[in-house]
């Protein structure tokens, strides 16, 4: 699937945005036959609705489509995606277009080509268009291939990419960047350390693993930390099968990384970038870690396990205290980590987590111009009692139900060494098909992180 604009000098259909309001300004200018076939239409500048204007010869003379009003704009993103899926095949030049929102719109249309095809044959919009003036088109082009990477990650079930397959796709995409990239795996983790993730992952037939890749010599160091359980079963703790339907998509974390390191070396951000995967299946067997069992992470902090299946974070610890001992500039770390952070803000909000107010102010100015929509939530200290269970340092389930994403939040700061860290607990799904964003895998806040880098770095 290429995610392109079609080139600029292509033959096109001129594609009109009429807001609700403006429709009779807009048929002043037109000859009398449009106006009479608009008004037969009845086609008013509704949100999203579309109208083709034939020629004398039966082909396509313009389209129209429907800008609404600001209020209507408000409640969706990605305008322009809902109108190509409503087009004819063809390219389109688009005519109206506010210069604020041109980016995010031209991105929106190149995410409505996506669909994920490994198995079946499907139907994006076939609708092409040529960037419109003053826009970025290769710098867009890059940012859809890092998301449609992600997406399609976050698709394969776990057959098809379990923890070697996810290192196979990391090595594919480190080459096609010239980055770096090594892997432990199996015994070697506790050789070298890594006992969390081991512990996690030893039940699974295939091995655990943990991938690091890294690209760039100079600027500041980014590490970003995503988790990769490809399939989580909740391990002894066995989740229902009512929660386990979407567990494919418990690497989503590593797949948004994965989408953002795409778009940073394909755009050639100066920093030394670092991506960290704990890649792991939290599977049942004679020798899956067990409720009451005492871990020791890499940073020698013990941990409680009172529930097996928030593993989420204890490979994220054992990766986190390793980014840590680089001494990073920023370390960020995203995952589909807990349910409470769904019931708080829903499928369509990035919630994040960060003790830099200037990284919040960059972070989020750049989420509103990207229509890519992050939450703060708070490394609410006093919640720190909640997580220490007396026999161990910490406890990876703390009981109650209060603040779970709070407190998960605040069990991995405890390995980030104390530098400029920011957690994302996101869902990596889009559970009813919208604009540019078919049901399944989605990427959550990785272009407004990639937007904020700049003045987040110094860049």
């Amino acid at each position: 699937m290429s995610l392109k604009f079609a080139a600029p000098d292509t033959p096109a259909i001129p594609l009109h945005l009429v807001a609700e309001g403006g429709l009779d300004p807009w048929l002043a200018g037109q000859t009398p036959q449009v106006r009479a076939w608009v008004g037969a239409m009845g086609f008013t500048g509704a949100i999203g609705r579309t109208l083709v204007v034939p020629d004398a010869a039966g082909g396509i003379a313009m389209a129209l489509g429907g800008y609404g009003t600001e209020a209507s704009r408000a409640r969706a993103r990605f305008h322009l995606a809902a109108i190509a899926n409503a087009l004819p095949a063809g390219t389109y030049r688009v005519e109206g277009l506010p210069d604020a929102q041109a980016a995010t719109e031209a991105l929106g249309w190149l995410l409505s080509q996506y669909a994920y095809e490994r198995y079946r044959d499907q139907a994006p919009a076939k609708a092409r268009l040529i960037a419109p003036k003053g826009v970025d088109a290769a710098r867009l082009e890059i940012i859809a291939a890092g998301e449609a990477l992600t997406r399609d990650l976050i698709n394969t079930p776990a057959k098809d990419l379990g923890p070697a397959a996810l290192e196979a796709d990391c090595a594919t995409n480190a080459d096609q960047q010239s980055a770096r990239m090594t892997c432990v795996q199996g015994e070697d983790l506790l050789a070298q350390n890594f006992p969390l993730i081991h512990t996690v992952g030893r039940a699974a037939e295939v091995a655990p693993r943990l991938i690091d890749m890294t690209w760039g010599d100079t600027g500041p160091k980014l590490t970003l930390v995503g988790k990769g359980v490809c399939f989580d079963t909740g391990g002894l703790n066995l989740k229902p099968g009512s929660s386990m339907g979407l567990m494919k998509k418990d690497m989503g974390g590593a797949a948004t990384v994965l989408g953002l390191a795409h778009m940073i070396m394909a755009l050639n951000l100066p920093v030394q970038l670092r991506v960290l995967i704990p890649a792991v299946e939290n599977a049942v067997a004679g020798n899956a870690f067990r409720p009451g069992d005492i871990l020791t992470a890499r940073n020698g902090l013990t941990v409680e396990v009172n529930n097996t299946d928030a593993e989420g974070r204890l490979v994220l610890a054992d990766a986190l205290a390793y980014g840590a001992e680089d001494a990073p500039d920023l370390m960020i770390s995203m995952a589909t980590l807990t349910g409470a952070a769904r019931v708080a803000l829903g499928p369509d909000l990035s919630p994040y987590y960060t003790d830099d107010p200037r990284f919040a102010v960059a972070l989020e100015a750049a989420a509103a111009r990207v229509a890519d929509p992050v939450w703060r939530l708070p490394f609410h200290t006093p919640y720190e009692a909640m997580i220490e269970p007396g026999i161990a340092d910490l406890d990876n389930a703390p009981s109650g139900g209060f603040a779970g994403s709070i407190t998960a939040a605040l069990f991995l700061r405890r390995f980030a060494g104390g530098l400029n860290y920011s957690h994302f607990d996101i869902y990596g799904w889009t559970p009813t098909a919208a604009p540019a964003r078919p049901k399944g895998g989605v990427g959550m806040g990785a272009r407004a992180l990639l937007d904020a880098l700049p003045e987040v770095l110094g860049l």
